[in-house]
């Protein structure tokens, strides 16, 4: 018997992914083989799934919760946006193609074969999937089709906890208006509804609830308040830029520009939980601080336009600058092929200019190759010999007279590179900052304590937090009443 249960939202970025981790572990505690779920996930933080493949961050952390592998029939669909109408289209973990937003409206139905058998693969192996939705089932205007919200729901079985943001303001309208405006076969489908991320007195919403009861008959599962151990966790998209704050006034400054497609900014996280770091994210319109010790650019799904973005805000200069100072730069990914003289694409993979002139700071040069190399991997650092982990997901070749000096070590073999002068480095590596032992001795250059602690021990003992929360305030046992057998 496996039981099933879907939790879609008002809107975006509502907290799904978290409480949907959250309920994972809380029934994983209670000793059932649990697994996550999401039909279709839009995101550039993507993770490399333990039998191959890419899938969204979000299911990797939500497996994580459950305490079991993470496949790619976690997340069927991937789509990460390229630019502003196309995105890359990942299906089972691989790519299947690129699609501007009009086109993928077409393509979607084609793609509910593959959730649909994704699904079932999961369910065979569980005994509880938990279901995460993707924007809001009240865009309508995309209900045709629809393989992310109610038409997964309603073609599966799957009942659905409606999730309301209640910090944003007209969480009432929100639910009220979602009932209002969905057609019978879909509103049925709702068993009830969450309000998430409350401040204050809960009884001051008692009759919020009992008004959007009158409206809709739908029950209210529970009020959840700002879980304060989700900051904790690794962001999902980039939406949680934007309420990224400062960290510590006076420890050491780190800055990340934020490029227009910044790609798994989550390798960051264990920094930015470092008690003796400022990790600056340095939006577009504003300079990068002239008194950081260390400037990391991230990875991007799209490296020759954001390399021209990065131009177009002055970065370049600012980095030159700082690179004269004698501070330090380590580029991931995509950054670090932005470090490099050139950047090229000869087969238009990217969809943008065949060749782009590089920051110049390392010694090397890419060409984008059609082939995506996407894998988990045992590392090392090469400067300092110690044991790193992480994950590879890139397209292109850097090779160059600075790889001689590699930064790092994938599966015995060198990648990377360092300038000559030891202040300019990168590598291919996803992951690198979570190695406790290379946080410590990179933060030690700069004269601080770091690595005191474990990060992904943190991360789990969050995970821990939120369950124990949600079953004082939700309850595992409303929670699996909400759920149904589904059928197999």
């Amino acid at each position: 018997m496996t039981r099933a249960l879907m939790f879609q939202g008002t809107g975006s970025d509502v907290g799904k992914t978290v409480l949907v981790a959250g309920f994972c572990r809380l029934a994983a505690n209670r000793g059932l083989k649990v697994m996550p779920f999401k039909p279709q996930n839009m995101s550039n933080n993507a993770a490399v799934a333990d039998d191959g493949g890419e899938i969204g961050r979000a299911q990797w952390l939500q497996a994580l919760a459950c305490r079991v592998p993470a496949s790619v029939h976690m997340n069927p669909v991937l789509l990460k946006p390229q630019s502003e109408t196309g995105s890359q289209v990942v299906v089972q973990g691989k790519v299947f193609g690129h699609a501007r937003g009009r086109d993928y409206q077409k393509l979607k139905p084609q793609l509910m074969a593959a959730v649909m058998d994704s699904f079932s693969r999961i369910a065979d192996q569980a005994d509880l999937v938990l279901v995460e939705g993707a924007g809001s089932p009240a865009e309508i205007n995309l209900r045709s089709g629809d393989i992310a919200n109610m038409g997964f729901a309603t073609l599966a079985g799957v009942p659905v906890v409606l999730v309301g943001d209640i910090d944003r303001g007209g969480v009432i309208a929100s639910i009220v208006g979602t009932h209002t405006i969905l057609p019978d076969e879909d509103r049925s489908t709702i068993s009830g509804y969450l309000i998430n991320k409350f401040r204050g007195d809960v009884s001051l919403f008692d009759d919020g609830i009992s008004a959007i009861e009158g409206f809709t008959g739908w029950s209210c599962l529970g009020v959840v308040p700002w879980l304060k151990a989700a900051n904790r966790l690794p962001a999902e998209d980039s939406v949680a830029l934007e309420r990224l704050v400062q960290g510590r006034a006076g420890g050491l400054k780190i800055a990340i520009p934020v490029l227009s497609r910044i790609a798994n900014f989550d390798d960051f996280d264990p920094l930015r939980a470092e008690p003796e770091v400022d990790l600056v994210f340095v939006r577009p319109g504003e300079r990068l601080p002239g008194d950081a010790g260390l400037v990391i650019l991230p990875g991007s799904k799209s490296t020759i336009s954001d390399l021209a973005d990065f131009r177009r805000q002055g970065w370049d200069e600012d980095l030159r600058a700082h690179h004269r100072r004698g501070g330090r730069i380590i580029g991931i990914c995509g950054g670090y092929q932005m470090l490099g003289r050139t950047v090229s694409d000869p087969l238009g993979i990217e969809g943008g200019a065949p060749v782009a002139e590089g920051l110049g700071l390392l010694d090397i040069e890419t060409v984008m190759a059609p082939e995506k190399t996407v894998r988990n991997i045992a590392a090392r650092s090469a400067e300092w010999d110690l044991p790193l982990e992480g994950y590879e997901i890139h397209l292109g070749i850097s090779r160059g007279p600075d790889c001689v000096r590699p930064m790092t070590t994938l599966d015995g073999r060198p990648d990377g590179a360092v300038s000559a002068d030891g202040k300019v480095s990168g590598t291919y590596l996803h992951g690198l900052f979570g190695a406790d032992a290379y946080r410590a001795r990179l933060l030690a250059e700069f004269g601080i304590r770091g690595g005191q602690t474990s990060f992904r021990v943190d991360v789990d003992a969050a995970l821990d937090e939120i369950a124990e929360e949600l079953d004082r305030l939700v309850g595992f046992e409303r929670l699996m009443q909400a759920s149904v057998q589904i059928r197999r």
